[in-house]
């Protein structure tokens, strides 16, 4: 007998451990028989685009992104608590080309009390959990979308109590990985504006912390009818870049669809809600700020976005940094016409002369003699900004 073998705890000594490669259901963003996070607001089509990617695991069909990589063809379990299936599901996973005979909702559980009783109530974690591993394992389940978290959490679990949370994603983490299925689980944005973007889904930060891969789902801060799915955490894969969609009507079946775009994007979970990307400011934002200022006005006060992004990265300011410094500047962001691109502007169309955001410019742009570090970067003094920051810009 070992001296492991003697300890009342299952402990296993690691040389007698085979190696895994972590499997994917989605590579790089879903891992299969873990759990994933998915935050946004009800506005944005998180529910749209989570059933797009059903309808993709229910066919095989190519995941979005511009690649190559597609989906094994799988069955998929619902547990949608906002959401009709006849009205509302069906339609949207019809329009997005689902497979329908893969695709199975779950809306109630059958109890038998004492005595003999049976009785059909609504899913509830922990205590359906084994109910739900039945139903996965019988049917080879790939993907589990809970649609939200919170509605299916039994009463006597307190969303916002990191023990309560972990000892019901515990054993939810634990069905997915004996199942091999990922299960997906939604949660609306807090109130909190700001921030880091782990902290920004609602409940306790243990919800976060038993994901594998979190993501979050906002509007694009310079397109409103934009939407960016960008991952806010990764623990078994370097993280891979945002993808950007749009939400298309489909009359014959009255609802919308997700349209992806080919190619990735390059925003970032913080810079969609505004916070930091996990560390403090790095003293660049003042001249981020006086250099979008300066360039704008340089060039008659108004620039297209695209062409002003490039310049500031070439003058070693990352787009995340011109972004925010678009905000604190007061710039305004609009579109240039039908069909034409972004535009950033000093001034708005048709603002008087004095406008308090022209002299909020003007006090930005004119530096005091006394803050020579405050002064607008130019090629030449890229050589005084972080490694950090330089090799943010050249990605």
């Amino acid at each position: 007998m070992t001296q492991y073998d003697e300890m009342p705890a299952v402990v296993r000594r690691l040389s007698k451990v085979k190696p895994e490669r972590v499997q994917w259901l989605w590579p790089g963003r879903l891992p299969a028989g873990k759990l994933v996070v998915v935050d946004g607001d009800p506005s944005v089509g998180k529910s749209t685009l989570t059933l797009d990617i059903a309808a993709r695991v229910s066919t095989g069909a190519p995941w979005p992104g511009g690649g190559h990589d597609r989906p094994p063809v799988g069955d998929v379990l619902l547990l949608s608590a906002e959401d009709g299936i006849s009205d509302t599901i069906a339609p949207r996973l019809i329009a997005a080309g689902a497979d329908l005979e893969h695709v199975h909702a779950m809306t109630d559980v059958r109890l038998v009390d004492d005595d003999g009783k049976v009785t059909q109530v609504p899913p509830s974690l922990p205590r359906d959990i084994p109910v739900i591993e039945d139903f996965v394992a019988h049917k080879d389940v790939r993907l589990v979308v809970v649609d939200v978290l919170f509605a299916y959490l039994n009463s006597k679990v307190d969303s916002h109590r990191d023990q309560d949370v972990r000892g019901v994603l515990h054993r939810l983490a634990d069905m997915a990985d004996r199942t091999g299925a990922t299960v997906l689980l939604l949660r609306h944005l807090n109130k909190a504006s700001g921030g880091h973007a782990l902290y920004r889904g609602g409940g306790s930060i243990g919800i976060i912390g038993a994901a594998r891969a979190a993501f979050i789902v906002a509007r694009d801060p310079d397109d409103e009818q934009r939407r960016i799915f960008a991952i806010s955490k990764s623990n078994l894969a370097m993280e891979p870049p945002a993808l950007a969609y749009r939400l298309v009507d489909c009359p014959d079946y009255g609802c919308a669809r997700v349209e992806w775009e080919d190619q990735p994007t390059e925003h970032r979970a913080a810079d969609l809600l505004g916070g930091p990307s996990g560390s403090d400011d790095d003293g660049t934002q003042g001249e981020a700020v006086r250099w979008l200022v300066d360039y704008l006005t340089d060039n008659g006060g108004q620039a297209p976005a695209g062409e002003l992004i490039k310049a500031a990265a070439k003058d070693g300011l990352p787009k995340h940094k011109v972004q925010r410094a678009r905000k604190a500047a007061g710039v305004e962001s609009r579109k240039d016409g039908f069909g034409a691109g972004w535009v950033w502007s000093l001034e708005s169309d048709g603002a008087p002369e004095g406008d308090t955001k022209m002299t909020k410019v003007t006090a930005l742009r004119e530096p005091s003699s006394s803050s020579p570090s405050d002064l607008p970067v130019s090629p030449s003094q890229t050589e005084s900004i972080p490694d950090d920051t330089r090799k943010a810009a050249a990605s």
